[in-house]
Parts: structure tokens; sequence; C-alpha cells
């Protein structure tokens, strides 16, 4: 084991910011992890009573720098809130997912605000997490095709694309899925997002990429076209008539004419 001196400068030497409990065997001994376990308590401990790391929930640690010992966890998880998400999806999933839904749009609107939740979209982990109000939503995507049941993750991860968001890199989807997520209510508390769809078709309608609806039509969202077919017949008629066409080729099937849940 280092001494603790040089774990230290080691922490400050990789530029670490959140660090999962876990992490802190890299200077013990990763290979033997069973069987250090109260070493790894007492060198967080001590980590901890001497500020060189701050705890965000349990199990979780931020390396401050030298304002962040002024911040309540609070502020801190804010602060740290998409390093923390980061760390997390690498954790789960790795570069396998893409967060798409109302978050996705609202960032393409420019709205970088904290999500209470935000939901990562990938291959085959259902899972929540849950630190103070914010949730982290992991979830799957399913959908049909000549009766068959599909998983769409491998289809629907082209449509999108890595940002920067304050100086962490995420996978977001494209405007078009974004939208189309959007249209739907993932949670039944919730309601759909009519002022948001709105915004961004009056600001995108012209560059959406109707190719990309006519791809992602085949296997999912009937209720979303449907329903952004009423948002934008007052807003883009071109638009209108595309939505139109593609629930005709799913069968014409006008679901209460796109207003449930409107």
């Amino acid at each position: 084991m280092l001494s603790f001196d040089k774990i230290v400068k080691k922490m400050w030497r990789k530029c670490w910011k959140i660090m999962f409990k876990e992490d802190f065997f890299e200077f013990i001994d990763p290979e033997k992890q069973w069987k250090y376990q109260k070493q790894l308590d007492r060198l967080v401990y001590r980590l901890k009573a001497e500020w060189y790391i701050l705890p965000l929930k349990s199990g979780v640690y931020v390396v401050p720098t030298e304002e962040d010992g002024n911040l309540n966890t609070i502020d801190l998880v804010e602060k740290y809130y998409f390093v923390l998400l980061q760390k997390y999806i690498r954790q789960n999933v790795w570069a396998q997912y893409f967060i798409s839904g109302k978050k996705s749009l609202e960032f393409h609107l420019k709205n970088y605000s904290i999500p209470e939740k935000i939901y990562i979209i990938n291959r085959d982990i259902k899972k929540k997490i849950i630190f103070w109000n914010y949730e982290i939503i992991f979830k799957t995507i399913s959908g049909k095709q000549e009766g068959k049941t599909l998983n769409l993750y491998s289809k629907f991860s082209q449509f999108s694309a890595l940002w920067n968001i304050w100086w962490v890199n995420l996978k977001f989807s494209n405007l078009e899925l974004s939208l189309l997520e959007t249209a739907l209510v993932s949670d039944s508390y919730e309601w759909i997002q009519l002022a948001l769809l709105n915004q961004a078709i009056k600001k995108y309608s012209k560059v959406l990429n109707s190719e990309v609806f006519y791809e992602i039509w085949k296997y999912k969202y009937i209720m979303s076209f449907n329903r952004l077919k009423e948002v934008s017949r007052f807003i883009d008629g071109d638009l209108t008539k595309v939505f139109i066409d593609i629930i005709k080729k799913n069968g014409g099937l006008f679901i209460g004419e796109g207003l449930r849940g409107i």
C-alpha cells in the first residue's frame, strides 16, 4: 500500500474530481479488494478528516478545490453533477448509451440546467440511481417489426452524438429522436411537454431531417407522431404533412387525432 502522502499526491496528479469508494482500492491493492476492506475504511476516514475528499453521498466523494470547502453538499452536487453523471454512466454502460427525452431536447435548446430526472438509453440495463433530489434512470428501448420485439438500442444509437457540457463529454440523441421521446409519457405522473415541443418545432422545423423520422417510424412512436402532428399543425404545414404521411404508412392509426395525453 502506498503511503498516505503518496496517495494524496497521486489523487491530485490524476486530476480526479469524483471518486467512488471502490476507486480507493487502486491505492491499496486492486487485485485483493476483499482482503483490505479495513485499510480502505481507515484510508477514506482519514482523507475525509483531513479534507482531501468531501462526501456527496454514501460511497461518493469529490476531490475538492480550495473554494469547494465553502460549499454545502447540495451546492457541491450541483457543481459536479455532470462529472458525477458521466462517472455513473461509465461505471454501468461505458460508451454504449445515449441521453434522450426531455433533457436531451432541452440541451438542443441550449438549456443546460440540471434535471431532476435524466434518461440513459442503453442496450441491457434497467436501474435507477437516486442522489439527493436527482434521478439517473437507465432504461432499454424496444419496438416491433413484423410482430417481433426488437431491442432498438443499436438501431437508434446512430441518431446520437457526443456533446461537451461544462467540459464533460456526454452522448445525446439528435433533435428528431429527442422530439419523439419527449412526446411520449415516460412516467404516469408526468404531462406531455407541450411548451417544450412547441418551442423546439418553432425553432428547428426547417432543419429537422424528415429521413430520420421515416427511418424511426418503422419500429416505434406512433403516439408521438400523432402528438407532433397536432403540435406542428399551426407552426409548419410541411412538417405536419410528414407526420401525417408517416401515420398513414403505419396503417392510418390516427390515435384520438393526437390529442390523448395533451
